[in-house]
């Protein structure tokens, strides 16, 4: 009986918790959305340039 207690216990304790890929996920989607914001002209005129460079 008291180790259920405990594996119950232990169970509601941590039901709260964030999944660390959960985490990760969610911070990596935030920083491809701040690199795109700050630096995607940036990159677009790049992209542009190398394909007309390589076009003609």
């Amino acid at each position: 009986m008291r180790l259920l207690e405990r594996a119950w216990t232990r169970t509601r304790d941590e039901r709260g918790d964030v999944p660390g890929w959960v985490m990760i996920t969610v911070m990596s989607a935030g920083l491809v959305a701040i690199l795109t914001a700050v630096a995607g002209p940036q990159l677009r005129s790049m992209l542009e340039s190398a394909l007309s460079a390589v076009g003609g």
